[in-house]
């Protein structure tokens, strides 16, 4: 398909530049318009822009953000001394530059970290300053080679300077760039006495954030935190949910129920309680037949509606390897097939908003489809 294939040259070098000539008034959504069905759908940067920057570093939130999304998204683990910062796991071996550290040679450990033995090092053993040493570097450099010209330029960022730049571009843009943080692991900190909550709660009130209509959304995968959370927050919760398992705080306290019980129809009606909205993996949304094509959408947005609860489903990636058959473009998986054609039939599915390492894509998608917006 060598339309796509040019397609996905000209989105990569515009990523480059580090700049994409979108309008302010093409993504500028928010939560109240969604409550009230009025919005297109959200464009939220994956981890920041990883299709085109080592995830959750600065310069990766801040391209996200000048492509167009609506929202950035920092996962967040906590160190040695409490401070939260932005890694997709407390394991960081696969996503800083930690092993070329002698200094830091014996801090690798093995660990159980959600039921999985896991070797590597950890967000915990480390202080933010000598996490400020390390430097971020690309986490699948096989699908993703280009990004490892990025590796050992961008530090660890605390979630204190993810709110502040989310800040400082709101005023540049002229857009209000909204933040979308995940608690990572929080019955895994919690054991260790580095309880995610309280540090999430407290840095939320100490910048003006726990108030109706903030531009933020917070996540996580675990059940128990997020219905804490509600007491706590006066913000939208979203239930991550995943396509197989359970949530690690059920399976820790013996509770049977897995993701799919709560993607029932009852379920959702369970986490509407709780809950603004779900973020289920896109296969739970649109499954893929036994070919590996895409499928017909199930009845998850439908029944996530009628509970009154909004869908944003993750992880839409341009790379063929990670698309249905019928839209990758080659046999090649590292290059880009047709993400804006996937894309397409998940706004057609009535998805509220989608996770994207591309949000280039995600944004001019969503305003071919959109376009009074």
């Amino acid at each position: 398909m060598p339309a796509t294939r040019t397609i996905g040259v000209a989105v990569s070098a515009l990523a480059l530049l580090g700049v994409v000539g979108m309008t302010t008034a093409s993504a500028t959504p928010d939560q109240a318009d969604q409550r009230h069905g009025t919005a297109p759908p959200l464009v939220i940067g994956h981890r920041g822009a990883a299709g085109y920057r080592p995830e959750h570093t600065l310069a990766g939130y801040e391209l996200a953000a000048r492509m167009g999304a609506d929202y950035i998204e920092p996962d967040l683990v906590s160190t040695k001394d409490g401070v939260l910062v932005a890694r997709h796991e407390p394991e960081i071996g696969g996503t800083t530059d930690v092993s070329k550290h002698p200094e830091f040679a014996d801090r690798k450990k093995t660990k159980v970290l959600d039921g999985v033995t896991v070797t590597g090092w950890w967000t915990e053993d480390f202080t933010l300053a000598e996490l400020k040493t390390l430097r971020a570097v690309e986490r699948i450099p096989d699908v993703r080679q280009r990004n490892t010209i990025y590796n050992g330029r961008y530090e660890v960022p605390t979630f204190q300077e993810v709110i502040d730049l989310s800040r400082r571009l709101s005023r540049e843009l002229g857009r209000e760039i909204g933040i979308y943080p995940e608690t990572k692991h929080p019955t895994y900190f919690r054991k260790l006495g580095l309880d995610l909550n309280p540090k999430l709660v407290d840095i939320l009130n100490r910048n003006g954030l726990n108030r109706p209509n903030a531009k933020v959304f917070v996540q996580s995968f675990e059940v128990g935190n997020l219905q804490e959370l509600s007491h706590k927050l006066r913000l939208p919760l979203i239930q991550l949910t995943s396509a197989s398992g359970a949530p690690y705080d059920f399976i820790d306290r013996g509770d049977k129920r897995t993701y799919a019980d709560i993607v029932s129809a009852a379920g959702l009606r369970d986490v509407a309680k709780y809950a603004y909205g779900i973020g289920p993996d896109k296969n739970q949304v649109i499954p893929r037949d036994a070919a590996g094509n895409l499928a017909q959408p199930t009845s998850l947005i439908a029944d996530a509606h009628k509970a009154g609860l909004k869908v944003h489903p993750y992880t839409f990636r341009a790379e063929n390897t990670f698309l249905p058959l019928n839209f990758r473009s080659s046999t090649v998986p590292n290059e880009y097939g047709n993400l804006f054609g996937e894309l397409s039939a998940y706004w057609a599915a009535g998805v509220d908003g989608v996770f994207t390492d591309n949000a280039d894509i995600g944004v001019a998608s969503r305003a071919e489809t959109f376009p009074r917006h």
